[in-house]
């Protein structure tokens, strides 16, 4: 793809990214959303991280065939963590700790 096609394609996907906010926006304005959007609007966030997480954690490195171990680990920790309601800072702290112990113990 040339330059100009590709700087083409990132300016029609921001204009079409705008549009799609502006009209999402521009239909509800001030009104209030009805109690069945707002809930489920609410689980989006818990939703969106395990979709962002889960590959990095279930696939294989990048030129690996296998999955590390250290990854499964330090996932356990998290979602014991997680489970347990404890805060999240501690909560990602102690899942890198555990990966960079897991990775250093040659697992």
């Amino acid at each position: 793809m040339s330059g100009g096609a590709t700087w083409g394609m990132i300016l029609a996907l921001a204009v079409g990214t705008y549009l799609i906010r502006l009209s999402f926006i521009g239909l509800i304005g001030d009104r209030r959303l009805p109690g069945w959007a707002t809930r489920h609007l609410a689980y989006a966030p818990v939703a969106l991280m395990p979709g962002l997480v889960a590959p990095l954690v279930l696939l294989p490195p990048e030129g690996a065939d296998v999955p590390e171990l250290a990854r499964y680990v330090a996932a356990a920790v998290v979602l014991g963590l997680g489970a347990r309601g404890a805060n999240v800072l501690l909560t990602v702290c102690a899942g890198a700790a555990t990966y960079a112990a897991a990775r250093a113990l040659g697992l």
